[in-house]
């Protein structure tokens, strides 16, 4: 039998649209993996939450906005290549819609923040978990 790896459930939140149609997105802050590159915002779900807790919880530690989880909506996910090496385990990455906010966002834990159209949100540097994602939740990368 094949020997399956264990993915690493992170999950991540779409957040708007703003008033103007535009994103919040997340730049990763140097000294992390994927330093300077744009990020649908979120993290790891820990054990015993819901990836809607997990989601709410991650963005009100990162930026301080308080995110409905009951208006949340799943929207997709992507996931990293098995490891071929045995190396680090592998991400799957769940994206939800966060319609409702509270708040403004800042810096908390490092890293910008800002609102992008879809347009602009396509040329944005991403990781490539989050340029799959962005390419099927706004038809484009």
């Amino acid at each position: 039998m094949e020997n399956l790896p264990t993915y690493l459930p992170v999950v991540a939140a779409a957040i708007g649209p703003d008033e103007g149609g535009r994103w919040l997105m997340h730049r990763r802050p140097e000294g992390k993996a994927h330093a300077g590159l744009w990020e649908f915002p979120g993290g790891k779900i820990e054990p015993g939450e819901s990836p809607q807790d997990a989601l709410a919880r991650e963005i009100a530690e990162e930026c301080g906005l308080s995110v409905d989880p009951g208006a949340m909506v799943e929207a997709g996910f992507a996931a990293d290549p098995p490891p071929q090496d045995g190396g680090l385990r592998p991400v799957l990455l769940l994206l939800l819609t966060c319609p409702r906010w509270e708040g403004v966002a800042v810096s908390r834990e490092g890293g910008a923040w800002r609102w992008f159209g879809p347009e602009e949100l396509a040329g944005l540097a991403k990781p490539p978990l989050d340029t799959r994602l962005a390419e099927r939740f706004f038809g484009h990368g």
